[in-house]
């Protein structure tokens, strides 16, 4: 399958996530379904049933994620985000259903964070290097910081039943911070059409899970440790029925003057985060709102992340670099609802 991507490079505050499947000593029993998408890849996997064969699973699967490529890619110059991005009008613009509702949940979760997470943060992240422009030949002065926030903003993206406003023309909206939760969920909203309730979908990293393998054990992920040049597991643990996303600032990056330059753009300074929580897990029903949840909290650092996921009842977990290594912080909700093996 030859699937346009929905990002080739990190356009946004991007989710690096950074979970794997833990492998197994006993042969794979379940059915596994993979392909393209996003500039990433997908898995599927799931208990057989007889109501629907793999073949014709993989196919609507494919369907799905081809039609969310041609609503919310920024790099299709004629879907549907792309188009809205070129239209440099403060009339409204017809959107799809699909599309209106994941811009309601990137407002709605940016309402959460205190405008953390901006769909609309992007020429900040282009000015900064971490776009399709390469990394700038000096760092971004005072004055370029300020104009750019001129065009950055959620307050300048209106959301309407079946359209929505530019109040500035030349506004840029970017869904890739939680089109891959997106793309999770359809596909689980798929599998239980079909009355497929044993499975585990990942796309790029993002997972959502639901009853447990054909063993009869439950799925379990690997949380990976947040090391810059190596991999090593830092949590196994067992989710239930929920999705799980982790968003981590430790591989893209870049080094000037001695000073570190994070990917991740606090919209409300305009300038890369420069605190230590180095990444962070999100659990939750949805893999979008995870998704976007984990950008949001890891931009915001680790004492303000800890009192909104407390204040929201959200089940996270944080990891700080500290001088004698990593250290763990988890949510109340966090312990209640996650299983550590």
């Amino acid at each position: 399958m030859n699937l346009e991507i929905i990002y080739k490079k990190p356009l946004l505050l991007v989710t690096y996530s950074i979970l794997f499947l833990v492998s197994c000593s006993q042969p794979p029993a379940e059915i596994h379904l993979s392909g393209p998408t996003m500039g990433t890849t997908y898995n599927v996997k799931y208990v057989p049933t007889e109501l629907i064969t793999p073949t014709e699973l993989q196919a609507e699967i494919n369907q799905e994620l081809t039609n969310i490529n041609q609503l919310m890619s920024t790099y299709i110059q004629d879907s549907e985000l792309s188009r809205f991005n070129q239209w440099n009008s403060t009339e409204p613009f017809p959107l799809s259903a699909q599309t209106i509702y994941v811009m309601k949940e990137a407002k709605r979760l940016g309402t959460l964070s205190d405008g953390i997470l901006d769909v609309t943060v992007g020429p900040l992240v282009n000015l900064w290097g971490f776009g399709p422009k390469a990394r700038p030949d000096k760092i971004p002065s005072a004055a370029e910081v300020m104009t750019a926030r001129e065009r950055v903003g959620l307050q300048r993206l209106e959301i309407h039943e079946n359209s929505a406003t530019k109040t500035h023309p030349n506004l840029y909206v970017d869904l890739s911070t939680i089109a891959k939760g997106y793309g999770v969920d359809q596909i689980a909203e798929i599998l239980e059409k079909h009355n497929i309730h044993n499975y585990l979908v990942e796309v790029g990293g993002e997972m959502r899970l639901s009853g447990q393998k054909i063993s009869g054990e439950p799925w379990r992920v690997a949380i990976e440790k947040p090391l810059t040049k190596e991999r090593a597991v830092e949590r196994i643990i067992s989710v239930g029925n929920n999705a799980i996303a982790t968003s981590g600032d430790y591989r893209n990056y870049y080094e000037d003057a001695g000073v570190r330059y994070s990917h991740l753009i606090n919209p409300n300074t305009g300038t890369p985060i420069s605190h230590n929580l180095v990444s962070v897990t999100v659990v939750n029903p949805s893999s979008m709102t995870a998704d976007g949840l984990a950008t949001a909290l890891n931009v915001m650092g680790k004492e303000k992340a800890l009192l909104l996921s407390e204040k929201y009842q959200l089940a996270v977990l944080l990891i700080t670099k500290e001088k004698d290594g990593f250290k763990e912080y988890t949510s109340s909700m966090f312990d209640k609802l996650v299983t550590i093996h």
